[in-house]
């Protein structure tokens, strides 16, 4: 085993440890993987079902299923942004567009920036669409302006 195989095995083996007995302890065990390394690695997926006795196809599924489970490390700042109804109806297409187009990066990918843009289906900010998470930080009524200064910011 490589040495970056043995610390990973290391981590998993502490997330299961944290977790053992608990019901439904996959989730708990791959928030904790994600939150020391900012993803799950596909080489984690054959430990962590081992350690569960599960099948690798069951980690796997759980961990594409859900949109917050990353395969590759984020950038620096993570974008999400709103593609529900109301922010579509105020022009989400259209401003996504030009974000990609701008920064280099389709929705999913990270840019050579470190930015990592991320669709999501809904922020609770309707009243205020388009809307977007920049980092922590909720934006609303956004224009291509709001969102240069908001990445700015943050990247700075």
């Amino acid at each position: 085993m490589t040495a970056a195989a043995v610390a990973l095995q290391e981590i998993v083996d502490a997330a299961v440890d944290a977790n053992r007995g608990r019901i439904g302890a996959l989730l708990p065990v791959l928030h904790e993987i994600q939150d020391k390394l900012g993803h799950v690695p596909t080489d984690a997926v054959p430990m962590i079902a081992r350690a569960l006795n599960l099948s690798r196809a069951e980690v796997h599924g759980v961990v594409s299923f859900y949109h917050d489970f990353r395969r590759a490390p984020a950038g620096r700042l993570i974008v999400k942004i709103c593609r529900a109804e109301s922010c579509q109806s105020m022009g989400a297409a259209a401003l996504i567009e030009r974000i990609c187009h701008r920064y280099g990066v389709a929705l999913g990918e990270t840019s050579r920036a470190g930015l990592t843009l991320e669709p999501v289906y809904c922020l609770g900010l309707c009243a205020h669409s388009p809307a977007a998470l920049i980092g922590d930080r909720p934006l609303g009524r956004l224009t291509i302006e709001k969102f240069d200064a908001a990445v700015a910011e943050a990247l700075a």
